[in-house]
């Protein structure tokens, strides 16, 4: 079996309404960059990443076709851990984060859905097989939301079955987000999850003083409370506030997060498939941390992730995410009593329908098919 076709595509998502976090700003649309895999006997796989607005888009399917495209035509799509290695080194010198790791993920993605689908199993039973579901949270963006908003919002997530909530955080006045943090809390009462996430907005030092005055609302965490390469500011909220963090949906390789999870900067790892190397590098990122005896949650592609966390025994919150590609999904992820079904189609189970989402495709030259030679 020898990978034959390696299609490419790009399209720019519109989301529903804009969205606004402390960091990023407004946001009005995403990327989605898709690799489709074929292999010289009609087995297929498909993959994706996506990017922030336009940003890197256009740049990370350039990458995928010039420079990682060529290194697939040919290969056996079964060797995974051979096919990442060539790709990670290839892209090692220009950059081992960013534009090349989105790029590797889209990749690696596409190629556990085509090894899932051969074997004409599940990817979460593929992978691992701990169970079929995972608890899922809601991962508003919403740093702009009045407090009523915010409870409209919050009982939107409950209609929908789910049970965890997280909020966006990151203002300068830390009464202010106290006042909001106790609105959420008061509304859910005491017994479901409430998190919040800073988008890295704050230093060390401001984030110390604003764990420890919302540490009577019970927060379940909170979110990369400062940038992530301070690793031992991380650990000092970590250690020395009362709220544990979650961290790394900026983290783009393992060594980082062994880094952050070895060093104590982090109660809950937040890993992402899209940004971090695909599916090959999340999993050895959930057994650094079960190593470490930490629970794996995971940041956007709810549809693709909770495949992953249902494999794994030491799985933590499924975010169900803003940035969504719900309208174009045949099948939708099922949510039921605060937990998310992973699908028991073979491969991850997602399956777009190009039809609908072609209005938002981008031209792009987007094929490489292996020589006749094979």
């Amino acid at each position: 079996m020898k990978i034959e076709k390696v299609e490419t595509e790009l399209y720019h998502v519109p989301l529903a309404k804009p969205v606004v976090d402390a960091i990023h700003g407004v946001q009005r649309e995403f990327s989605l960059i898709v690799v489709k895999i074929t292999t010289d006997d009609g087995a297929t796989g498909m993959g994706y990443t996506y990017s922030v607005g336009k940003v890197g888009g256009t740049s990370i399917a350039t990458l995928v076709k010039d420079n990682l495209v060529p290194l697939l035509i040919g290969e056996d799509p079964r060797r995974i851990e051979h096919l990442w290695n060539k790709m990670w080194w290839a892209l090692h010198y220009v950059g081992r984060s960013g534009i090349a790791v989105f790029g590797l993920s889209a990749v690696d993605t596409a190629l556990w859905d085509l090894k899932a689908r051969l074997a004409d199993e599940p990817l979460w039973r593929f992978l691992g097989g701990h169970d079929n579901k995972a608890e899922a949270y809601g991962g508003g963006i919403d740093f702009d939301m009045t407090i009523p908003q915010l409870l409209d919002q919050t009982q939107g997530f409950l209609d929908a079955g789910i049970r965890a909530i997280k909020i966006k955080i990151g203002r300068d006045s830390i009464a202010e987000e106290c006042e909001r943090i106790a609105a959420i809390r008061e509304f859910l009462g005491p017994d479901k999850k409430l998190m919040v996430d800073v988008n890295m907005k704050w230093s060390v030092e401001k984030a110390l003083r604003a764990v420890r005055a919302f540490e009577k609302y019970d927060l379940h965490w909170i979110e990369e409370p400062t940038i992530p390469d301070d690793i031992e500011g991380n650990r000092r909220i970590e250690m020395e506030g009362p709220i544990p963090v979650a961290t790394g949906e900026n983290l783009h390789s393992i060594y980082e997060f062994k880094e952050m999870i070895s060093r104590g900067g982090v109660s809950f790892p937040d890993a992402d498939i899209s940004n971090l190397g695909g599916i090959t590098a999340l999993m050895k990122v959930a057994h650094i941390a079960e190593a470490y005896n930490r629970n794996l949650t995971t940041h956007g592609i709810q549809e693709m992730h909770v495949s992953c966390l249902a494999a794994i025994p030491n799985a933590s919150l499924l975010e169900i995410h803003a940035f969504r590609i719900d309208d174009f999904l045949i099948h939708q992820l099922e949510i039921k009593d605060g937990y998310a079904y992973a699908s028991d189609r073979p491969g991850h189970g997602v399956e777009i329908d190009w039809e609908k989402i072609s209005c938002h495709r981008v031209a792009f030259s987007d094929e490489c098919v292996l020589a006749s030679t094979y």
